[in-house]
């Protein structure tokens, strides 16, 4: 219980949690960045054999 009161009450441990919420945020973001542009090229690349097969 002393590590919480000192995670949630020192600056150390008040930065700790910055930093770690943080580098949350970045995974949440790179993750949907990544997840969006490889559904966006699969959609583009599908499109292509689409219009490769009509030619």
């Amino acid at each position: 219980m002393q590590a919480l009161k000192d995670f949630l009450t020192t600056d150390y441990g008040l930065m700790s949690l910055a930093g770690l919420a943080f580098m949350f945020a970045m995974l949440g973001y790179i993750a949907r960045f990544v997840a969006r542009h490889v559904k966006e090229d699969t959609e583009a690349h599908e499109r292509e054999l689409r219009a490769k097969a009509k030619a």
